[in-house]
């Protein structure tokens, strides 16, 4: 009997087992087809946004001609040339007011006026016409005292007078500043300084660093009488394609996973039109941005500019103007501004030799002599990827991305709202020894619906942790530092989100399958509506009924209004990680 028993029982455990074994294999095969489904949408949103980008050609150099970076010039008729430090300087401030055109706003602008000693002279009309230079500020909010003090007393101290002023920036800030407007502020400065008796009027020259180089080609295209140009780190091609190189190129750098990388070509096909951010698009490339003379100056850890395409594209801009009096220096260890060091850092010397270098070419191209030392010198010029010139405002991916994440945001804000509902509730009621449940989630669902959203919430935090480290090392590359040897949550977060997002995927797939089965179980139908009946006739909406075997979902309509609205939340997160291409493996 006892064997018999015990035959028993090992007989019902491997039926047990094989039934667990067989509803295993039965649930796999019913969910792997929502599944794939699901993971398709998810699959084709993220190929649809895929934007093509050619890096190619990658690594290009240019080899500079010399080490050297001293510019000389053929002197024949030995004509005096000033050198750095000949002068003694003096500064004093003017105000001029910059009307803007578009607008009507007028900005007060201080501007510093440097002048060598021997511009002070009683005697002006006797003393020689001196050159003058206009400096140009890059990005920021740059003032008259506070900028180019060290270069603009350098240039005075060779004889020039220079004009420093307080950035054009009326009420734009760093995304809607307005480029044809500044120009016509720089524009009147230069005037002011052919006004000076001391000065040559046909001797104003212009100093552009970085973002300014956007506006020099239209102070050049509005003054033809512009003698001469120095481009410090130039921002050659329109801004989307300058900032797209940049930021692509330095999230390479920092190490960051492709994926992430992926994320700037979607991010700059943006339709920067469609909020009124014009300056994407702006057009610099001019035919009179490089007409006059020019010297172009780099950093070799200046990671913000495309140096070799850069340099291509101003000798063939220049050619095609009929200017053939362009030098390129290129200096090793300096920054994007020509400092060593950290760009944060204030008082950071500029690059070995660039102060002179570009005063002695200041000198001799005002004099018209001929230029000796090698026109590329310095550096090797190096650039990692090609200019991402097929880069274009996509309206409807723009309208798409809005939408979307508009659409999250609310989702999860509602959710957020509802939980936060729910946890009062469940304090209230504990209160009043209520022991109704607030959701009265049934089978399994509310298990299911919390290990989903804190999955995906984790994920979520995950993927703006592993964006948010690119970026501080992107700004801490940008300011001098070095890319770290070890690139963290930036690289390996990536597949750990793709893992995780198609884990996310496999269980909303099982979540729709559970309901499916639960319902078709309990035989759930409309009711019968007696005839001539209609919707709505006793005044109530009919319901769905389940045959007396109870609700599937929860037994409380807030349970199941947070389901669906959670879920929703949950699923719009999907979906913007397909949009940013986590789901393209």
């Amino acid at each position: 009997m006892d064997t018999r028993q015990q035959e028993s029982n090992t007989n019902g455990k491997a039926d047990q087992r094989v039934s667990q074994s067989a509803w295993f294999g039965r649930r796999i095969v019913s969910t792997l087809p929502v599944f794939v489904i699901l993971l398709g949408l998810l699959v084709s949103i993220s190929g649809l946004t895929l934007v093509p980008w050619k890096t190619d050609p990658t690594n290009q150099r240019i080899e500079t001609l010399s080490r050297n970076t001293d510019v000389t010039f053929d002197n024949p008729r030995g004509v005096r040339l000033a050198r750095l430090g000949d002068d003694t300087v003096r500064s004093r401030h003017i105000t001029v007011d910059a009307r803007r055109p578009s607008t009507g706003e007028v900005q007060h602008i201080r501007v510093n006026i440097r002048e060598p000693q021997v511009a002070q002279s009683s005697n002006v009309s006797a003393s020689p016409k001196l050159p003058a230079v206009v400096f140009m500020h890059g990005a920021g909010y740059g003032t008259c005292d506070d900028s180019f003090g060290d270069v603009a007393e350098d240039f005075s101290s060779a004889g020039f007078v220079t004009a420093v002023l307080d950035k054009p920036v009326w009420s734009t800030n760093d995304l809607t500043r307005d480029y044809p407007a500044s120009a016509k502020a720089y524009g009147q400065v230069v005037d002011y300084l052919r006004s000076l008796p001391e000065v040559d009027p046909g001797n104003v020259g212009l100093y552009a660093t970085s973002e300014s180089t956007w506006i020099s080609p239209y102070v050049i295209r509005n003054d033809k009488r512009i003698a001469f140009q120095i481009l410090l780190s130039p921002m050659v091609y329109k801004p989307r394609h300058s900032l797209g190189f940049f930021i692509a190129q330095d999230f390479s750098l920092v190490g960051a996973n492709q994926g992430y990388q992926s994320i700037v070509r979607r991010l700059f096909h943006i339709d920067s039109d469609m909020f009124g951010l014009y300056n994407l698009d702006v057009p610099v490339d001019l035919p009179e941005a490089y007409a006059v003379p020019t010297l172009v100056a780099y950093g070799s850890k200046d990671v913000m500019t495309a140096q070799v395409d850069d340099v291509r594209h101003i000798y063939r801009s220049a050619r095609q103007a009929g200017n053939t009096n362009v030098t390129v220096r290129s200096y090793p260890v300096a920054n994007h501004v020509l400092r060593l060091g950290d760009e944060a850092e204030l008082g950071t010397p500029l690059a070995d030799q660039y102060e002179k270098d570009a005063t002695d070419w200041a000198v001799g191209t005002v004099a018209g002599l001929t230029q000796s030392s090698e026109s590329v010198a310095g550096k090797t010029l190096e650039q990692s990827i090609a200019v991402p010139k097929e880069l274009e405002p996509n309206r409807a991916l723009t309208i798409y991305g809005v939408a979307l994440h508009g659409c999250m945001l609310a989702t999860l804000l509602v959710a957020i709202l509802m939980c936060v509902a729910a946890l009062v509730m469940k304090v209230l009621r504990l209160l009043h020894s209520d022991k109704r449940p607030v959701f009265g989630l049934l089978n399994g669902f509310a298990g299911a619906l919390l290990a989903i959203s804190i999955t995906t919430i984790c994920t979520l935090a995950l993927f703006v942790a592993g964006l948010g480290q690119v970026i501080l090392a992107v700004v801490r590359l940008v300011w001098g530092g070095a890319p770290t040897e070890n690139p963290g949550v930036m690289n390996w977060s990536w597949p750990v989100i793709q893992v995780a997002g198609t884990a996310i995927v496999w269980a909303w797939a099982d979540v729709v399958v559970r309901l499916v089965e639960l319902a078709r179980s309990r035989r759930i139908r409309l009711p019968h509506l007696p005839t001539g009946a209609s919707w709505g006739d006793d005044g109530s909406v009919p319901r769905w009924k389940e045959d007396g075997r109870g609700p599937v979902l929860a037994t409380t309509m807030f349970g199941r209004v947070v389901f669906w609205f959670v879920a929703a939340a949950m699923f719009q997160v999907l979906l913007f990680f397909a949009f940013w291409g986590i789901f393209v493996y």
